[in-house]
């Protein structure tokens, strides 16, 4: 049987494509529903305006304090000092524990999880103290996570020390896939995925709106539209035979190939519309159920990661 999921809610373009008031109804909608992880980051959005540097924190931040919250689930990724989409990047201690203190006061309690962001580095030295830092915020019942680590078998090895039980977030879609990357990793559900759509591809009987996140994320849909096109074609041989009710967004064959791939924990949804957001919320209803466990072994076979 699959083990339990968790949905999570994504603020990457709030306060970019996302404004506030929309961002507090999608909020509301998520919270309603029973779900409650939402991911962020320091550097959301990364939007490369210096105004809108850690925006989107700030937004969930007030939507608590307007509605009275306290059983968020918050994950914060840390590291990065802009939002200008460069590698630049502070993962001191004396950093960390300044960003980690600043998040314990935005969010308390619902503080769940600190994960790294964005480490280039490879030198065992400075990793060892990060870890040593991280130590620290794990004896305060905090979970401790990874995210877009290029060396994470220098990770690995430094943890024969710490012991640290990774929560791993990993870009992974029908396009690309990180999965293989973290190998020394797999084995238990530790991953969480985001990304799952390949930045807002759609089925080719859609079409792409100008504010788009595959338009402000200048995503190559002509690359990948051989891709989309036989992701089509086996989904309408798989409604042709299937007794459940028809599918018809990309976005759907996404979040089965994602919910059913392995050592999945978590799955980083990024809805711009409440529309959207509820659709959503009714498919993974139906993967709980175990629903639509064929198509994704032939959406497998379609990707280039398996």
């Amino acid at each position: 049987m699959k083990p339990s999921i968790d949905l999570i809610l994504g603020t990457a373009l709030w306060a970019w494509t996302i404004p506030r008031s929309q961002a507090f109804k999608l909020l509301d909608d998520f919270y309603a529903a029973g779900f409650r992880w939402i991911d962020g980051a320091t550097n959301y959005p990364i939007n490369k305006n210096t105004e809108d540097f850690r925006a989107a924190e700030g937004i969930l931040h007030e939507w608590i304090n307007t509605h009275g919250v306290r059983d968020l689930k918050v994950l914060m990724k840390i590291g990065s000092v802009n939002n200008l989409y460069t590698p630049e990047n502070n993962l001191s201690p004396s950093f960390i524990q300044i960003i980690y203190n600043e998040y314990l006061h935005l969010f308390g309690e619902q503080l769940a999880e600190i994960m790294i962001h964005w480490d280039n580095r490879e030198q065992a030295e400075e990793i060892q103290a990060t870890l040593e830092a991280l130590d620290h915020l794990r004896q305060d019942g905090v979970r401790i996570g990874l995210s877009g680590i290029k060396h994470p078998a220098v990770y690995q090895q430094l943890n024969n020390s710490f012991n640290f039980d990774w929560d791993i977030q990993m870009k992974h879609n029908l396009v690309y896939s990180d999965y293989s990357r973290y190998a020394a990793f797999h084995g238990s559900p530790r991953f969480m995925a985001y990304g799952i759509n390949a930045g807002g591809l759609k089925l080719p009987t859609a079409s792409y709106r100008q504010d788009s996140s595959t338009a402000v994320r200048n995503v190559p849909t002509k690359k990948y539209q051989e891709l989309v096109l036989k992701v089509a074609s086996t989904l309408e041989n798989y409604n042709a035979t299937s007794s459940l009710a028809p599918l018809t967004r990309f976005n759907e064959c996404s979040m089965v190939y994602t919910y059913y791939s392995p050592d999945i924990k978590g799955i980083l949804i990024g809805p711009s519309k409440n529309e959207q957001l509820q659709s959503t919320l009714t498919f993974f209803q139906q993967l709980q159920a175990g629903q639509h466990q064929e198509l994704y072994q032939q959406l497998a076979a379609l990707s280039s990661n398996d």
